[in-house]
C-alpha cells in the first residue's frame, strides 16, 4: 500500500505500524518496518507501557518518591496551602510541616498497591485502546491509565492514605473546617477532605510519571534490555 493511502497524516510512523492491526487493508510496507509483524508491534506497545508503569511505581513508591520530587510533591490542599506562611508565623510551623510530610508519605505508601491493576490494564488492552494511545497526543498514556484504573485505584489508595494521615491532628481539624466551608462554596469540593485530596493527587502523580517513563523507553529502546522493544522501537531510529 502506498503512503498516500494513509489518511492520518499526523500519525507517527509507529502509529501507522500499530494501526495495521486494526484492518487487513493496512499492510506493513514502511521501509525498515516491513519485517515487523502486527503481533510484534502490538507486543512492543504493551511491553513499553507495562515497563513504564512498573518503573513509575518503583520510583514513587518509596521514601521521598513524592516528597523529594518537585514534579509530583503533593502540596497542602487549597486554602491551607495559601495560609501556610501565615500559620508558620503564628507558631504552627511544625504542625504544617508534619502534615505536608504525612500526605506525601501516604502517597508513597499507597502507590505500590496499584502495581497489579496497572499491569492488568495493559495486558488486557483492546485494539481501540492502542489506537487511542497512538493517536491521542502526549497525554494519551496518562488518559489510558486514568480511564482504566482511576476508580478502582482510588478505592485501594483511600484507606491507606486515611491511615497515614489520621495520626496528624491537623488533618482532622482541616476536614472539619473544610467540610463546612465547602457548603458555602469557600472550598473546592475536591479539596474538602484531605484524604480524598491526597488520593487524587497520588494518582495524578502516578499517571504523570508513567507517561514520562514510557517516553524514555521510546527514546532509548536499547537501554531497556528488552529484545521486543529494541526490535519495534529500534526500527524507528
Amino acid at each position: 500500500m502506498q503512503r498516500r493511502h494513509f489518511t492520518l497524516a499526523s500519525t507517527s510512523v509507529f502509529g501507522s505500524l500499530i494501526l495495521a492491526t486494526y484492518s487487513q487493508a493496512y499492510a506493513l510496507s514502511l521501509g525498515d518496518l516491513s519485517g515487523i509483524s502486527n503481533k510484534d508491534a502490538s507486543t512492543g506497545l504493551k511491553t513499553a507501557l507495562e515497563k513504564g508503569a512498573l518503573a513509575a511505581v518503583a520510583l514513587l513508591g518509596k521514601t521521598d518518591g513524592f516528597f523529594g520530587n518537585p514534579k509530583v510533591q503533593i502540596p497542602l490542599p487549597g486554602f491551607l496551602n495559601d495560609a501556610a506562611g501565615l500559620l508558620k508565623t503564628l507558631g504552627q510551623g511544625k504542625r504544617i510541616d508534619e502534615l505536608l510530610l504525612s500526605i506525601n508519605r501516604a502517597a508513597e505508601a499507597a502507590v505500590p498497591m496499584g502495581k497489579d491493576l496497572l499491569v492488568s490494564s495493559v495486558r488486557n488492552m483492546s485494539v481501540a485502546d492502542a489506537k487511542n494511545i497512538l493517536t491521542g497526543g502526549e497525554t494519551s498514556v496518562t488518559s489510558f491509565f486514568a480511564e482504566k484504573t482511576r476508580t478502582p485505584l482510588s478505592g485501594t489508595f483511600l484507606p491507606i492514605v486515611t491511615r497515614a494521615t489520621e495520626k496528624v491532628g491537623l488533618a482532622n481539624k482541616y476536614n472539619e473546617f473544610a467540610g463546612k466551608a465547602s457548603g458555602y462554596g469557600l472550598v473546592k469540593k475536591e479539596d474538602a477532605n484531605i484524604q480524598q485530596y491526597v488520593t487524587g493527587k497520588s494518582l495524578d502523580g502516578l499517571y504523570l510519571i508513567i507517561g514520562d517513563e514510557e517516553k524514555k523507553i521510546r527514546q532509548d529502546p536499547i537501554g531497556t534490555g528488552s529484545a521486543i522493544l529494541q526490535k519495534v522501537f529500534g526500527a524507528l531510529k
